[in-house]
């Protein structure tokens, strides 16, 4: 690999999952988990160990040096939201298909019909999306969306308002419309642990408010969502993420999408990513 793509954390499990030693794979490489008592680590296939933080509910780790610490979420820590940890997905695609997917607000109708999307109303109205600066984060805001069921919480259909907000190269937030609470925003977010190139392990995680559904239901609900995603993720051609402008044509509703590419061009971050046409 490159510093380019070792120098970030990556989420490798649940802190509630981790038990006894476990391998997995990070950027094709074995790495074991585990915990002994109340410490967390990792090793990578030498013996070594790898620096870890514990945020999100998750186990975090880097294979290189990350020149910052983990990004923070400050919703997460206001009073009254439950913290919900999803578990995991193993889907056959780019790790960056994955956290684009999430980006992408158009497919709402047509994959999550009657739950996030219906038709006819199938229209992404303008919104605005830069890259910020002082933070090197994407963002992507005043996007809203007719949505029939918005989360576990709603009881109607509702024009939901969205924030999006990529602060690493396959990590994504989301923050939208509190249904039980107008003016809060809910806090949906996408942890990408690249396994290989056309791999991944899929962590969702979210802070709602919502005194109303179980555990059990909001994890439920959320899970349902990316399962519709993932046939859809399965199937992309090709399976790699392409950086060239020219490999795909965006529509006005892609501009999310087309600062997420730009983004990664311009860190050069190419895990995942196909950078000229085959």
């Amino acid at each position: 690999m490159t510093p380019a793509v070792d120098n970030h954390w990556y989420p490798v499990g649940l802190l509630s999952g981790i038990d006894t030693a476990r391998q997995t794979l990070l950027l094709g490489c074995p790495i074991t988990v585990g915990r002994d008592g109340t410490k967390y680590w990792v090793e990578d296939q030498a013996g070594k160990s790898l620096s870890t933080v514990e945020r999100f509910g998750h186990l975090w780790t880097s294979p290189g040096q990350p020149k910052c610490d983990l990004f923070t979420i400050p919703e997460a820590n206001t009073p009254g939201r439950q913290l919900v940890d999803v578990g995991s997905v193993r889907v056959k695609c780019s790790p960056l298909r994955a956290v684009e997917n999430f980006l992408d607000i158009a497919h709402f109708p047509f994959v999550h019909t009657d739950i996030l999307g219906a038709e006819p109303h199938t229209e992404v109205s303008r919104y605005e999306v830069d890259i910020r600066e002082e933070e090197d984060e994407v963002w992507a805001t005043k996007v809203k969306f007719f949505q029939p069921q918005a989360a576990k919480s709603a009881a109607a259909g509702i024009t939901t308002e969205y924030m999006y907000r990529v602060p690493a190269p396959t990590c994504a937030v989301l923050y939208k419309t509190c249904p039980p609470r107008p003016g809060e925003w809910d806090v949906i977010t996408l942890f990408v642990q690249p396994l290989t190139e056309e791999w991944c392990e899929v962590w969702p995680w979210m802070a709602l408010y919502d005194d109303e559904s179980t555990m059990a239901e909001m994890v439920s609900f959320q899970q349902l969502i990316f399962m519709q995603d993932r046939s859809i993720l399965e199937n992309q051609i090709p399976r790699k993420l392409p950086l060239d402008p020219g490999m795909e044509v965006p529509t006005q509703a892609d501009m999310t999408s087309v600062a997420y590419r730009r983004w990664l061009k311009r860190i050069g971050y190419s895990y995942g990513a196909q950078l000229v046409a085959a």
